[in-house]
């Protein structure tokens, strides 16, 4: 029975390390992203930019057709191409949304080139 105990508690420190780790890696990420402000007054295609980079680039390719939905993950970012421009996307609980409605960088975003068009 000693054994089984000491057994079980190094099996639950493991895993408590484990947990920890990931849960300090995904603070981290996240943290990273949230450093990024913007002011309003940058180019909002170069904090796109910035952003993007901050994440490792871009997940899917630029393109005036969303990747199939069966292949997105959370988190995965797009920049939808439609003819008012462009508009920086992410993949954010199940559905696609403007990166400015998941991160809220500031509401004039949602104005610039396609980004009022999305949904349309």
């Amino acid at each position: 029975m000693k054994l089984n105990i000491q057994s079980n508690l190094v099996s639950f420190c493991t895993l408590a390390a484990v947990l920890s780790s990931i849960a300090s890696t995904a603070y981290a990420q996240t943290a990273e992203v949230e450093r990024l402000n913007w002011d309003g007054k940058e180019n909002v295609e170069l904090f796109w930019q910035r952003y993007i980079a901050s994440k490792g680039g871009l997940t899917w390719e630029r393109s005036s057709e969303y990747p199939d939905y069966d292949k997105v993950k959370e988190g995965d970012t797009f920049m939808v191409e439609l003819k008012q421009g462009p508009c920086l996307m992410e993949f954010f609980h199940g559905r696609w949304r403007r990166a400015n409605d998941v991160w809220r960088w500031g509401e004039s975003m949602n104005e610039y080139a396609a980004c009022p068009f999305v949904f349309d």
